[in-house]
Protein backbone atom coordinates (compact mmCIF):
# COMPACT_ATOMS: atom_id res chain seq x y z
CA UNK A 1 0.00 0.00 0.00
CA UNK A 2 1.58 3.91 -1.07
CA UNK A 3 0.72 7.04 0.42
CA UNK A 4 1.29 10.28 -1.08
CA UNK A 5 3.23 13.10 0.52
CA UNK A 6 0.21 15.08 1.22
CA UNK A 7 -1.34 11.91 3.45
CA UNK A 8 2.65 11.59 5.62
CA UNK A 9 2.20 15.19 6.44
CA UNK A 10 -1.38 14.81 7.27
CA UNK A 11 -0.33 11.72 9.37
CA UNK A 12 2.28 13.09 10.91
CA UNK A 13 0.42 16.15 12.02
CA UNK A 14 -2.29 14.42 13.33
CA UNK A 15 -0.02 12.16 15.14
CA UNK A 16 1.45 15.35 16.83
CA UNK A 17 -1.67 16.98 17.93
CA UNK A 18 -3.00 14.04 19.41
CA UNK A 19 0.62 13.16 21.26
CA UNK A 20 1.74 16.84 22.36
CA UNK A 21 -1.31 18.57 22.28
CA UNK A 22 -0.21 21.26 25.02
CA UNK A 23 2.96 22.17 23.05
CA UNK A 24 1.29 22.84 20.07
CA UNK A 25 -1.11 24.50 21.41
CA UNK A 26 1.62 27.22 23.60
CA UNK A 27 3.52 27.53 20.50
CA UNK A 28 1.06 30.40 18.77
CA UNK A 29 -1.80 32.05 19.31
CA UNK A 30 -1.65 33.79 15.98
CA UNK A 31 -4.88 33.60 13.89
CA UNK A 32 -3.68 32.33 10.85
CA UNK A 33 -1.80 29.18 12.78
CA UNK A 34 -5.36 28.60 14.72
CA UNK A 35 -7.27 28.78 11.45
CA UNK A 36 -4.75 26.43 10.45
CA UNK A 37 -4.88 23.68 13.37
CA UNK A 38 -8.56 23.76 13.13
CA UNK A 39 -8.28 22.72 9.42
CA UNK A 40 -5.75 20.21 10.77
CA UNK A 41 -8.07 18.71 13.25
CA UNK A 42 -10.77 18.39 10.41
CA UNK A 43 -8.25 16.36 8.59
CA UNK A 44 -7.55 14.16 11.30
CA UNK A 45 -11.13 13.27 11.78
CA UNK A 46 -11.18 12.75 8.18
CA UNK A 47 -8.45 10.35 8.17
CA UNK A 48 -9.58 8.33 10.98
CA UNK A 49 -13.08 7.51 9.14
CA UNK A 50 -10.49 6.75 6.88
CA UNK A 51 -8.70 4.24 9.00
CA UNK A 52 -11.48 2.56 9.90
CA UNK A 53 -13.02 2.22 6.33
CA UNK A 54 -10.10 0.43 5.89
CA UNK A 55 -9.79 -1.45 8.42
CA UNK A 56 -13.33 -3.15 8.28
CA UNK A 57 -12.36 -3.70 4.51
CA UNK A 58 -9.23 -5.50 5.60
CA UNK A 59 -11.29 -7.65 8.41
CA UNK A 60 -13.91 -8.61 5.80
CA UNK A 61 -11.42 -9.92 3.13
CA UNK A 62 -9.23 -11.36 5.45
CA UNK A 63 -12.23 -13.33 7.30
CA UNK A 64 -12.16 -17.51 7.15
CA UNK A 65 -15.52 -17.40 5.25
CA UNK A 66 -14.24 -15.00 2.26
CA UNK A 67 -11.84 -15.30 0.11
CA UNK A 68 -8.61 -12.45 0.06
CA UNK A 69 -8.67 -10.68 -2.98
CA UNK A 70 -4.97 -11.06 -4.01
CA UNK A 71 -2.69 -8.43 -4.98
CA UNK A 72 -3.35 -8.86 -8.66
CA UNK A 73 -7.53 -8.71 -8.72
CA UNK A 74 -6.71 -5.25 -6.36
CA UNK A 75 -4.30 -3.65 -8.69
CA UNK A 76 -5.95 -5.01 -12.21
CA UNK A 77 -9.77 -4.16 -11.16
CA UNK A 78 -11.44 -1.74 -13.63
CA UNK A 79 -11.43 2.27 -12.43
CA UNK A 80 -15.17 2.00 -12.87
CA UNK A 81 -15.28 -0.38 -10.07
CA UNK A 82 -12.96 1.18 -7.56
CA UNK A 83 -14.80 3.14 -4.60
CA UNK A 84 -13.82 6.17 -3.55
CA UNK A 85 -13.91 8.27 -0.15
CA UNK A 86 -13.57 12.23 0.07
CA UNK A 87 -10.33 13.25 -0.07
CA UNK A 88 -8.45 9.54 -1.03
CA UNK A 89 -8.18 10.24 -5.07
CA UNK A 90 -4.51 9.03 -4.85
CA UNK A 91 -5.59 5.68 -2.66
CA UNK A 92 -6.81 2.64 -4.34
CA UNK A 93 -9.99 1.06 -2.28
CA UNK A 94 -10.78 -2.31 -2.29
CA UNK A 95 -12.07 -3.33 -5.13
CA UNK A 96 -15.64 -5.29 -5.27
CA UNK A 97 -14.81 -8.57 -7.02
CA UNK A 98 -16.78 -11.53 -8.38
CA UNK A 99 -16.07 -14.64 -5.52
CA UNK A 100 -16.92 -18.03 -5.53
CA UNK A 101 -17.90 -18.35 -1.51
CA UNK A 102 -15.76 -21.70 -0.11
CA UNK A 103 -13.82 -22.04 -2.97
CA UNK A 104 -11.88 -24.48 -1.29
CA UNK A 105 -14.50 -27.01 -0.52
CA UNK A 106 -16.71 -26.02 -4.13
CA UNK A 107 -14.63 -25.40 -6.39
CA UNK A 108 -15.47 -22.88 -9.33
CA UNK A 109 -17.67 -24.58 -12.01
CA UNK A 110 -18.00 -23.69 -15.91
CA UNK A 111 -21.35 -21.52 -15.96
CA UNK A 112 -22.24 -23.86 -19.28
CA UNK A 113 -21.31 -27.21 -17.59
CA UNK A 114 -20.39 -29.83 -16.78
CA UNK A 115 -23.19 -30.36 -13.54
CA UNK A 116 -23.90 -33.36 -11.41
CA UNK A 117 -27.34 -34.31 -11.45
CA UNK A 118 -28.38 -32.26 -8.73
CA UNK A 119 -27.25 -29.03 -9.94
CA UNK A 120 -28.68 -29.56 -13.47
CA UNK A 121 -32.88 -29.25 -13.30
CA UNK A 122 -34.95 -26.95 -14.88
CA UNK A 123 -34.28 -23.47 -13.25
CA UNK A 124 -37.80 -22.65 -11.29
CA UNK A 125 -39.24 -19.60 -9.31
CA UNK A 126 -42.03 -21.96 -8.08
CA UNK A 127 -41.33 -23.85 -5.01
CA UNK A 128 -41.68 -24.22 -1.08
CA UNK A 129 -40.05 -20.97 0.32
CA UNK A 130 -36.41 -21.36 1.45
CA UNK A 131 -35.49 -21.00 4.90
CA UNK A 132 -32.95 -18.29 6.37
CA UNK A 133 -30.16 -21.48 6.65
CA UNK A 134 -31.04 -22.79 3.06
CA UNK A 135 -30.87 -19.60 1.73
CA UNK A 136 -27.64 -18.92 3.26
CA UNK A 137 -26.01 -22.58 1.60
CA UNK A 138 -27.85 -21.49 -1.97
CA UNK A 139 -26.47 -18.31 -2.01
CA UNK A 140 -23.14 -19.48 -0.74
CA UNK A 141 -22.28 -21.75 -3.73
CA UNK A 142 -22.88 -19.03 -6.76
CA UNK A 143 -20.85 -16.03 -7.73
CA UNK A 144 -21.60 -13.06 -5.85
CA UNK A 145 -20.26 -9.45 -5.43
CA UNK A 146 -19.77 -7.55 -2.32
CA UNK A 147 -20.10 -3.88 -2.02
CA UNK A 148 -19.64 -2.93 1.12
CA UNK A 149 -22.44 -4.49 3.29
CA UNK A 150 -24.36 -5.52 0.34
CA UNK A 151 -23.96 -8.92 -1.76
CA UNK A 152 -25.45 -9.05 -5.05
CA UNK A 153 -25.81 -12.31 -7.37
CA UNK A 154 -27.61 -14.70 -9.16
CA UNK A 155 -28.53 -18.01 -7.32
CA UNK A 156 -30.26 -20.45 -9.53
CA UNK A 157 -30.43 -17.41 -12.49
CA UNK A 158 -32.65 -15.36 -9.90
CA UNK A 159 -30.85 -11.23 -9.27
CA UNK A 160 -30.58 -11.14 -5.58
CA UNK A 161 -29.71 -8.41 -3.19
CA UNK A 162 -28.99 -9.35 0.02
CA UNK A 163 -27.34 -8.15 3.48
CA UNK A 164 -23.72 -9.67 3.83
CA UNK A 165 -25.58 -12.21 6.74
CA UNK A 166 -28.34 -12.69 4.28
CA UNK A 167 -30.99 -11.62 6.93
CA UNK A 168 -32.44 -9.33 4.61
CA UNK A 169 -32.92 -10.19 0.81
CA UNK A 170 -35.14 -9.25 -1.95
CA UNK A 171 -34.93 -11.40 -5.30
CA UNK A 172 -36.47 -11.06 -8.98
CA UNK A 173 -37.75 -14.30 -10.71
CA UNK A 174 -39.98 -15.24 -14.25
CA UNK A 175 -41.95 -17.13 -15.73
CA UNK A 176 -43.06 -16.73 -19.85
CA UNK A 177 -44.55 -19.14 -21.68
CA UNK A 178 -45.96 -18.20 -24.99
CA UNK A 179 -48.21 -20.88 -26.93
CA UNK A 180 -48.45 -21.22 -30.53
CA UNK A 181 -50.88 -23.88 -32.31
CA UNK A 182 -54.19 -24.76 -33.62
CA UNK A 183 -57.10 -27.86 -34.38
CA UNK A 184 -57.89 -30.14 -36.99
CA UNK A 185 -60.77 -31.70 -37.77
CA UNK A 186 -62.41 -29.91 -34.69
CA UNK A 187 -65.67 -28.38 -36.94
CA UNK A 188 -69.37 -28.73 -35.90
CA UNK A 189 -71.70 -31.79 -37.01
CA UNK A 190 -74.85 -30.38 -38.80
CA UNK A 191 -77.04 -28.61 -36.53
CA UNK A 192 -74.04 -27.76 -33.99
CA UNK A 193 -72.71 -24.04 -33.21
CA UNK A 194 -69.44 -24.23 -34.34
CA UNK A 195 -67.66 -23.00 -31.09
CA UNK A 196 -64.00 -21.74 -31.04
CA UNK A 197 -61.56 -23.86 -32.58
CA UNK A 198 -58.58 -21.62 -34.05
CA UNK A 199 -56.43 -23.45 -37.01
CA UNK A 200 -53.72 -21.11 -35.77
CA UNK A 201 -53.52 -19.17 -32.75
CA UNK A 202 -51.13 -17.94 -29.85
CA UNK A 203 -51.54 -17.36 -25.96
CA UNK A 204 -49.89 -16.13 -23.67
CA UNK A 205 -50.45 -18.95 -21.29
CA UNK A 206 -47.79 -17.43 -18.28
CA UNK A 207 -45.89 -14.13 -17.84
CA UNK A 208 -45.22 -14.05 -14.08
CA UNK A 209 -42.77 -11.77 -12.01
CA UNK A 210 -41.87 -13.28 -8.91
CA UNK A 211 -40.89 -11.05 -6.33
CA UNK A 212 -39.68 -12.12 -2.86
CA UNK A 213 -38.58 -10.06 0.17
CA UNK A 214 -37.12 -12.03 3.18
CA UNK A 215 -35.90 -11.13 6.83
CA UNK A 216 -34.52 -14.29 8.25
CA UNK A 217 -37.18 -17.09 8.48
CA UNK A 218 -39.66 -14.29 7.09
CA UNK A 219 -40.30 -14.67 3.36
CA UNK A 220 -43.24 -12.54 1.79
CA UNK A 221 -43.66 -13.64 -2.00
CA UNK A 222 -45.70 -11.34 -4.29
CA UNK A 223 -46.65 -12.47 -7.92
CA UNK A 224 -48.29 -10.61 -10.95
CA UNK A 225 -49.65 -12.99 -13.31
CA UNK A 226 -50.12 -11.12 -16.89
CA UNK A 227 -50.96 -14.39 -19.03
CA UNK A 228 -54.67 -16.40 -18.67
CA UNK A 229 -55.31 -20.09 -19.40
CA UNK A 230 -57.67 -19.35 -21.99
CA UNK A 231 -57.34 -15.47 -23.45
CA UNK A 232 -53.67 -13.19 -22.55
CA UNK A 233 -54.49 -9.48 -22.19
CA UNK A 234 -55.45 -9.48 -18.95
CA UNK A 235 -53.32 -8.81 -15.84
CA UNK A 236 -54.23 -11.29 -12.60
CA UNK A 237 -52.42 -12.69 -9.26
CA UNK A 238 -50.57 -15.54 -8.64
CA UNK A 239 -49.87 -15.57 -5.48
CA UNK A 240 -49.07 -12.82 -2.42
CA UNK A 241 -48.89 -14.35 0.70
CA UNK A 242 -46.51 -14.18 3.57
CA UNK A 243 -44.00 -17.64 4.79
CA UNK A 244 -42.49 -18.76 7.86
CA UNK A 245 -39.59 -21.05 7.67
CA UNK A 246 -38.15 -21.44 10.77
CA UNK A 247 -39.18 -24.96 11.57
CA UNK A 248 -37.10 -27.91 10.58
CA UNK A 249 -38.46 -28.79 7.26
CA UNK A 250 -41.43 -26.89 7.34
CA UNK A 251 -42.96 -24.03 5.66
CA UNK A 252 -46.07 -22.03 7.03
CA UNK A 253 -48.50 -19.72 4.69
CA UNK A 254 -50.65 -17.81 4.71
CA UNK A 255 -52.29 -15.46 2.30
CA UNK A 256 -53.34 -16.32 -1.95
CA UNK A 257 -51.30 -19.39 -2.27
CA UNK A 258 -51.65 -22.04 -4.76
CA UNK A 259 -52.13 -24.99 -2.40
CA UNK A 260 -50.98 -28.61 -3.97
CA UNK A 261 -53.04 -32.26 -2.93
CA UNK A 262 -51.84 -33.86 -6.94
CA UNK A 263 -48.77 -34.42 -7.61
CA UNK A 264 -49.43 -33.16 -10.99
CA UNK A 265 -49.92 -29.79 -9.18
CA UNK A 266 -46.43 -30.67 -6.70
CA UNK A 267 -44.58 -30.58 -10.04
CA UNK A 268 -44.50 -27.31 -11.28
CA UNK A 269 -45.98 -25.45 -13.88
CA UNK A 270 -42.39 -24.86 -15.47
CA UNK A 271 -42.08 -28.92 -14.67
CA UNK A 272 -44.95 -30.38 -16.98
CA UNK A 273 -44.18 -32.86 -18.91
CA UNK A 274 -46.89 -31.64 -20.71
CA UNK A 275 -48.77 -28.26 -21.63
CA UNK A 276 -51.16 -28.79 -19.34
CA UNK A 277 -52.78 -30.70 -16.21
CA UNK A 278 -54.84 -33.49 -16.93
CA UNK A 279 -58.37 -32.43 -16.92
CA UNK A 280 -59.55 -34.55 -13.75
CA UNK A 281 -56.77 -32.53 -11.92
CA UNK A 282 -57.83 -29.21 -13.14
CA UNK A 283 -61.29 -29.82 -11.91
CA UNK A 284 -60.48 -31.22 -8.61
CA UNK A 285 -57.50 -28.81 -7.37
CA UNK A 286 -59.81 -26.01 -8.30
CA UNK A 287 -62.61 -26.86 -5.48
CA UNK A 288 -60.54 -25.61 -2.70
CA UNK A 289 -57.45 -25.20 -3.96
CA UNK A 290 -56.03 -23.26 -7.59
CA UNK A 291 -54.05 -20.16 -8.14
CA UNK A 292 -54.37 -17.02 -5.86
CA UNK A 293 -56.83 -18.66 -3.33
CA UNK A 294 -57.00 -17.44 0.46
CA UNK A 295 -55.05 -19.99 2.18
CA UNK A 296 -53.71 -20.76 5.96
CA UNK A 297 -51.29 -23.54 6.35
CA UNK A 298 -48.57 -25.26 5.83
CA UNK A 299 -46.43 -28.76 4.99
CA UNK A 300 -43.95 -30.28 6.63
CA UNK A 301 -41.08 -32.94 4.47
CA UNK A 302 -38.94 -35.57 5.21
CA UNK A 303 -36.54 -38.01 2.84
CA UNK A 304 -39.36 -40.58 2.44
CA UNK A 305 -42.86 -38.85 3.04
CA UNK A 306 -44.27 -35.30 2.81
CA UNK A 307 -47.56 -33.97 5.04
CA UNK A 308 -49.70 -31.31 4.20
CA UNK A 309 -52.95 -29.50 5.20
CA UNK A 310 -53.95 -26.09 4.39
CA UNK A 311 -57.64 -24.05 5.12
CA UNK A 312 -59.01 -22.37 2.19
CA UNK A 313 -61.49 -19.85 1.51
CA UNK A 314 -62.31 -17.63 -1.65
CA UNK A 315 -59.88 -17.09 -4.42
CA UNK A 316 -58.06 -13.38 -4.96
CA UNK A 317 -60.71 -11.04 -7.52
CA UNK A 318 -63.86 -13.96 -6.78
CA UNK A 319 -66.15 -11.06 -4.87
CA UNK A 320 -64.90 -7.99 -8.27
CA UNK A 321 -66.03 -10.64 -11.07
CA UNK A 322 -69.41 -11.51 -9.06
CA UNK A 323 -70.55 -8.50 -6.79
CA UNK A 324 -73.44 -10.55 -5.65
CA UNK A 325 -71.77 -13.07 -3.57
CA UNK A 326 -72.99 -12.89 0.02
CA UNK A 327 -71.43 -15.58 1.94
CA UNK A 328 -67.92 -16.39 0.60
CA UNK A 329 -66.47 -19.91 -0.12
CA UNK A 330 -64.34 -22.27 2.61
CA UNK A 331 -62.87 -25.93 2.36
CA UNK A 332 -59.78 -27.81 3.74
CA UNK A 333 -56.98 -29.65 1.23
CA UNK A 334 -55.00 -32.42 2.81
CA UNK A 335 -51.92 -34.61 0.81
CA UNK A 336 -50.09 -37.23 2.48
CA UNK A 337 -47.73 -39.23 0.23
CA UNK A 338 -44.34 -41.54 0.73
CA UNK A 339 -41.22 -42.55 -0.85
CA UNK A 340 -41.63 -46.14 -0.07
CA UNK A 341 -38.50 -47.50 -2.42
CA UNK A 342 -35.71 -45.68 -3.32
CA UNK A 343 -32.08 -46.25 -4.75
CA UNK A 344 -29.55 -44.38 -7.38
CA UNK A 345 -32.13 -46.35 -10.60
CA UNK A 346 -35.55 -46.49 -8.41
CA UNK A 347 -37.63 -43.90 -7.11
CA UNK A 348 -41.22 -44.86 -5.85
CA UNK A 349 -43.59 -42.53 -5.26
CA UNK A 350 -47.33 -43.38 -3.84
CA UNK A 351 -49.85 -41.19 -1.57
CA UNK A 352 -53.10 -39.47 -1.47
CA UNK A 353 -54.96 -36.47 -1.62
CA UNK A 354 -58.42 -34.95 -0.70
CA UNK A 355 -59.98 -31.56 -0.77
CA UNK A 356 -63.64 -30.45 -0.10
CA UNK A 357 -65.72 -27.37 -0.32
CA UNK A 358 -67.80 -27.42 2.85
CA UNK A 359 -69.33 -24.77 0.99
CA UNK A 360 -69.53 -22.61 -2.20
CA UNK A 361 -69.95 -19.22 -2.90
CA UNK A 362 -73.56 -17.95 -2.31
CA UNK A 363 -74.66 -14.99 -4.82
CA UNK A 364 -77.94 -13.53 -5.86
CA UNK A 365 -78.71 -17.06 -7.53
CA UNK A 366 -78.02 -19.68 -4.09
CA UNK A 367 -74.85 -21.59 -4.12
CA UNK A 368 -74.38 -22.98 -7.79
CA UNK A 369 -71.36 -24.94 -9.16
CA UNK A 370 -70.39 -25.78 -12.92
CA UNK A 371 -67.44 -28.54 -13.74
CA UNK A 372 -66.24 -27.48 -16.96
CA UNK A 373 -62.52 -27.64 -18.72
CA UNK A 374 -60.70 -27.67 -21.86
CA UNK A 375 -59.09 -30.29 -23.87
CA UNK A 376 -55.65 -30.06 -21.81
CA UNK A 377 -54.83 -27.37 -24.59
CA UNK A 378 -54.59 -23.73 -23.78
CA UNK A 379 -55.70 -21.62 -26.85
CA UNK A 380 -59.36 -20.15 -25.50
CA UNK A 381 -61.10 -22.90 -27.36
CA UNK A 382 -64.49 -23.79 -26.33
CA UNK A 383 -64.41 -26.51 -23.52
CA UNK A 384 -66.55 -29.06 -24.04
CA UNK A 385 -66.39 -31.59 -21.23
CA UNK A 386 -69.00 -29.72 -18.59
CA UNK A 387 -71.21 -31.21 -15.62
CA UNK A 388 -74.04 -28.68 -16.63
CA UNK A 389 -74.98 -25.85 -13.67
CA UNK A 390 -75.12 -27.91 -10.43
CA UNK A 391 -77.70 -25.56 -8.67
CA UNK A 392 -78.72 -26.16 -4.48
CA UNK A 393 -74.67 -27.20 -3.54
CA UNK A 394 -74.27 -28.00 0.15
CA UNK A 395 -71.18 -29.65 -0.33
CA UNK A 396 -68.27 -30.81 -2.91
CA UNK A 397 -65.60 -33.09 -2.19
CA UNK A 398 -62.61 -35.25 -4.27
CA UNK A 399 -59.99 -37.48 -3.03
CA UNK A 400 -58.32 -40.04 -4.71
CA UNK A 401 -54.95 -42.06 -4.73
CA UNK A 402 -51.49 -40.86 -6.91
CA UNK A 403 -48.69 -43.34 -7.69
CA UNK A 404 -45.36 -42.93 -9.66
CA UNK A 405 -41.96 -45.10 -10.10
CA UNK A 406 -39.28 -44.07 -11.90
CA UNK A 407 -36.30 -46.58 -13.47
CA UNK A 408 -33.25 -44.76 -14.65
CA UNK A 409 -34.58 -42.98 -17.37
CA UNK A 410 -38.37 -44.12 -17.49
CA UNK A 411 -40.84 -42.82 -15.40
CA UNK A 412 -44.48 -44.12 -14.81
CA UNK A 413 -47.15 -42.38 -12.79
CA UNK A 414 -50.91 -41.89 -12.42
CA UNK A 415 -53.66 -40.44 -10.57
CA UNK A 416 -57.53 -41.08 -9.83
CA UNK A 417 -59.90 -39.26 -8.03
CA UNK A 418 -63.96 -39.55 -7.14
CA UNK A 419 -65.82 -36.26 -6.94
CA UNK A 420 -69.19 -36.10 -4.70
CA UNK A 421 -71.33 -33.46 -4.74
CA UNK A 422 -74.11 -33.32 -1.91
CA UNK A 423 -77.14 -30.96 -2.73
CA UNK A 424 -79.59 -29.05 -0.06
CA UNK A 425 -82.63 -31.05 -0.12
CA UNK A 426 -85.74 -28.60 -0.24
CA UNK A 427 -89.16 -28.78 1.27
CA UNK A 428 -92.29 -29.66 -0.82
CA UNK A 429 -90.08 -30.07 -4.01
CA UNK A 430 -88.09 -32.87 -5.97
CA UNK A 431 -85.02 -34.09 -3.57
CA UNK A 432 -82.12 -32.82 -5.79
CA UNK A 433 -79.69 -36.04 -6.15
CA UNK A 434 -76.09 -36.60 -4.76
CA UNK A 435 -73.96 -36.96 -7.46
CA UNK A 436 -70.43 -38.55 -8.15
CA UNK A 437 -68.00 -38.23 -11.06
CA UNK A 438 -64.54 -39.76 -11.85
CA UNK A 439 -61.16 -39.29 -13.50
CA UNK A 440 -57.89 -40.74 -14.23
CA UNK A 441 -54.55 -40.46 -15.90
CA UNK A 442 -51.54 -42.59 -16.77
CA UNK A 443 -48.52 -40.85 -18.04
CA UNK A 444 -45.34 -41.81 -19.58
CA UNK A 445 -42.03 -40.50 -19.88
CA UNK A 446 -38.62 -41.57 -21.14
CA UNK A 447 -35.26 -38.71 -21.00
CA UNK A 448 -33.41 -39.57 -24.35
CA UNK A 449 -30.83 -37.68 -23.49
CA UNK A 450 -29.94 -35.11 -20.58
CA UNK A 451 -30.20 -36.77 -16.81
CA UNK A 452 -33.34 -38.34 -16.76
CA UNK A 453 -36.03 -37.03 -14.75
CA UNK A 454 -35.54 -37.36 -10.81
CA UNK A 455 -37.61 -37.07 -7.26
CA UNK A 456 -37.70 -33.83 -5.86
CA UNK A 457 -38.50 -34.37 -1.74
CA UNK A 458 -38.91 -31.30 -1.10
CA UNK A 459 -42.33 -31.20 -3.40
CA UNK A 460 -42.93 -34.58 -2.79
CA UNK A 461 -43.15 -34.91 -7.07
CA UNK A 462 -41.17 -35.57 -9.59
CA UNK A 463 -38.82 -32.70 -11.08
CA UNK A 464 -37.33 -32.16 -14.85
CA UNK A 465 -34.42 -33.11 -16.54
CA UNK A 466 -31.33 -32.41 -15.87
CA UNK A 467 -29.19 -30.12 -18.54
CA UNK A 468 -25.12 -31.48 -17.84
CA UNK A 469 -24.22 -28.87 -20.69
CA UNK A 470 -25.42 -26.33 -22.33
CA UNK A 471 -26.77 -26.18 -25.59
CA UNK A 472 -23.05 -25.88 -27.68
CA UNK A 473 -23.27 -28.03 -31.43
CA UNK A 474 -19.56 -27.33 -31.97
CA UNK A 475 -18.85 -29.51 -28.81
CA UNK A 476 -21.39 -32.16 -29.64
CA UNK A 477 -23.62 -30.61 -26.79
CA UNK A 478 -27.48 -30.78 -27.05
CA UNK A 479 -29.23 -30.33 -23.68
CA UNK A 480 -31.92 -32.49 -22.63
CA UNK A 481 -34.96 -33.98 -24.47
CA UNK A 482 -37.47 -36.12 -22.95
CA UNK A 483 -40.57 -38.02 -24.80
CA UNK A 484 -43.96 -38.12 -22.57
CA UNK A 485 -47.47 -40.00 -23.68
CA UNK A 486 -50.85 -39.57 -21.67
CA UNK A 487 -54.01 -41.13 -21.73
CA UNK A 488 -56.64 -38.97 -19.62
CA UNK A 489 -60.34 -39.71 -18.87
CA UNK A 490 -63.02 -37.49 -17.52
CA UNK A 491 -66.57 -38.41 -16.60
CA UNK A 492 -68.98 -35.85 -15.47
CA UNK A 493 -71.79 -37.79 -16.57
CA UNK A 494 -73.89 -39.42 -13.18
CA UNK A 495 -77.61 -38.70 -13.28
CA UNK A 496 -80.24 -37.71 -16.12
CA UNK A 497 -81.63 -33.92 -15.90
CA UNK A 498 -78.13 -33.57 -13.45
CA UNK A 499 -77.64 -29.83 -15.16
CA UNK A 500 -81.64 -28.93 -15.54
CA UNK A 501 -84.18 -30.40 -17.53
CA UNK A 502 -82.03 -32.45 -20.33
CA UNK A 503 -79.17 -31.52 -19.60
CA UNK A 504 -76.45 -34.02 -18.58
CA UNK A 505 -72.94 -34.19 -18.54
CA UNK A 506 -70.42 -35.96 -20.63
CA UNK A 507 -67.28 -37.86 -20.98
CA UNK A 508 -63.75 -36.83 -22.40
CA UNK A 509 -60.79 -38.53 -23.06
CA UNK A 510 -57.44 -37.27 -23.83
CA UNK A 511 -54.77 -39.01 -25.95
CA UNK A 512 -51.41 -37.00 -25.84
CA UNK A 513 -47.77 -37.15 -27.07
CA UNK A 514 -44.75 -34.78 -27.19
CA UNK A 515 -41.40 -34.13 -26.83
CA UNK A 516 -39.65 -31.75 -24.28
CA UNK A 517 -36.08 -29.85 -25.29
CA UNK A 518 -34.06 -28.19 -22.73
CA UNK A 519 -30.91 -25.98 -24.09
CA UNK A 520 -29.98 -24.78 -21.07
CA UNK A 521 -31.49 -24.50 -17.13
CA UNK A 522 -33.66 -21.78 -18.33
CA UNK A 523 -34.98 -22.47 -21.36
CA UNK A 524 -37.69 -24.97 -22.62
CA UNK A 525 -39.28 -25.89 -26.00
CA UNK A 526 -42.32 -28.13 -26.17
CA UNK A 527 -44.25 -29.73 -28.84
CA UNK A 528 -47.49 -31.65 -27.93
CA UNK A 529 -50.09 -33.25 -30.38
CA UNK A 530 -53.36 -34.06 -28.44
CA UNK A 531 -56.16 -35.98 -29.97
CA UNK A 532 -59.47 -35.41 -28.05
CA UNK A 533 -62.74 -37.00 -28.22
CA UNK A 534 -66.03 -35.64 -25.97
CA UNK A 535 -69.54 -37.21 -25.86
CA UNK A 536 -72.73 -34.93 -26.31
CA UNK A 537 -74.24 -32.40 -23.82
CA UNK A 538 -76.50 -29.86 -24.03
CA UNK A 539 -74.58 -28.16 -21.10
CA UNK A 540 -72.19 -26.78 -23.34
CA UNK A 541 -73.42 -23.29 -24.55
CA UNK A 542 -73.89 -22.28 -27.82
CA UNK A 543 -75.64 -25.79 -28.49
CA UNK A 544 -71.84 -26.59 -29.73
CA UNK A 545 -71.69 -30.18 -28.49
CA UNK A 546 -74.98 -31.46 -28.73
CA UNK A 547 -73.86 -34.93 -31.03
CA UNK A 548 -70.45 -35.34 -29.33
CA UNK A 549 -67.14 -33.58 -31.28
CA UNK A 550 -63.98 -34.67 -31.27
CA UNK A 551 -60.41 -33.44 -33.23
CA UNK A 552 -56.69 -32.85 -33.06
CA UNK A 553 -54.44 -30.26 -32.28
CA UNK A 554 -50.87 -29.54 -32.35
CA UNK A 555 -49.33 -27.04 -30.07
CA UNK A 556 -46.11 -25.68 -29.43
CA UNK A 557 -44.52 -23.33 -25.98
CA UNK A 558 -41.63 -21.72 -25.51
CA UNK A 559 -40.61 -21.18 -21.94
CA UNK A 560 -38.38 -19.39 -20.02
CA UNK A 561 -37.77 -19.68 -16.47
CA UNK A 562 -35.23 -17.71 -14.20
Amino acid sequence: MSFSLRQVVLTASTAMTIVFPCEVHAATQDPEVAALRKELAAMRREMQGEIQHLQMRIAHYEHPGNQTPSHTQLAGAPARHRLHSPGSADVPEVTPVFAQQEAARHPPRLPDGPRSAADSRLASSEGPAQSWADFKAATSKDETMQIGGIQVGFPKGRPTIASEDKAYAFSIGLTAQEDIGGFLGAGPKAGEGSGNFNKLTENARRLRIYLTWRYKDWVANVTPDFGSSSVDGTAGLFEANLNYTGLRHTTLTAGYFQPRMEEESAERANAFEFLERPTIIDLVRNLAGGVARFSVGGEHYEKRWLAAAYFTGQKFGDRSKDTTITDSQTGAIVRLVGRPYMTKDIDVHVGAGATAAFKVNENSSGRNYTFSDNMEVPLGETALVTSGALTNVAQIWAAGPQFGVRWKRFLLKGEYYHIGVQRNQQSMVTNLPSLGFDGWYVAANYTLFGHPRAYNEKTAAFTTPGVEYDFDPLHNHWGALEVSGRWSVTDLNDLPNQGGKGINGNQQTVWQGGFNWYPTQHIKFMLDYARFIASRSKGVSGNVNLFGRDGNAIVGRIQATF
